[in-house]
């Protein structure tokens, strides 16, 4: 089964709740919320405060994606928001054993881990971790801006992911964000992709928000 987790960065902020009133009557199963702090990556978008006016509004599965200088602080920063998936970038610490503490503090918090990994970063690095997280995010995107372009080469990493976890029978899901829409997201599920995380395909699409969720969770069907 494909998850769809539309990307609110690429909703209409001046009609927001209108945008999530769209979202919670779709069949899309997970809402995508990316924190950027201007650091890390070169821009800044949302914080604890617009997450809990957001979860007031919906009962789906939130994920989100910290693209932040310090996970394991951040992490504290949404201490009293609804997160069901926490996802945090490798390059943000660079450090294993830094990995596993802040993987270890989003679980104590009751929340799914993440990793995520920027298209220059090998996937193999994850490999003494990949037994403690719940998924993992390839970037197929420089991350920090939506709307730019599907980078193919990241399927590779996909088929790693998907090879190593049927090999030590490990559950992660495998999630990619950046540039998807049905000819890409056709792409990542032949590469064993479990979630497609689309902004603009969605939100923006010219027939409709329904339109771009449902042609997306078609491609399980393709696939299966």
């Amino acid at each position: 089964m494909i998850i769809v987790s539309p990307s609110l960065l690429s909703a209409n902020f001046l009609n927001l709740e209108k945008d999530i009133e769209m979202f919670n009557k779709s069949n899309a199963q997970w809402l995508h919320y990316d924190v950027m702090d201007g650091n890390f990556v070169p821009n800044i978008t949302f914080g604890p405060q617009i997450l809990k006016q957001v979860c007031t509004i919906t009962d789906k599965f939130i994920d989100v994606h910290i693209m932040v200088v310090n996970p394991l602080e951040t992490i504290d920063y949404f201490e009293n928001c609804r997160i069901d998936m926490l996802t945090f970038h490798y390059e943000a610490v660079n450090d294993l054993q830094q990995c596993n503490a802040v993987i270890d503090k989003i679980h104590e918090k009751g929340i799914q881990a993440g990793i995520s990994i920027k298209p220059n970063t090998p996937v193999e690095i994850l490999e003494p971790i990949l037994h403690k997280i719940d998924m993992v995010l390839i970037m197929s995107v420089e991350p920090g801006f939506g709307g730019q372009k599907f980078m193919p080469n990241m399927l590779g990493k996909c088929d790693w992911l998907h090879d190593y976890r049927r090999k030590n029978n490990l559950n992660y899901l495998i999630q990619i964000d950046g540039g998807i829409n049905y000819e890409t997201g056709k792409m990542a599920v032949e590469h064993h992709c479990d979630c497609l995380v689309a902004g603009s395909y969605c939100f923006n699409n010219p027939i409709s928000f329904d339109h771009g969720v449902n042609s997306l969770l078609s491609l399980k069907k393709e696939n299966q």
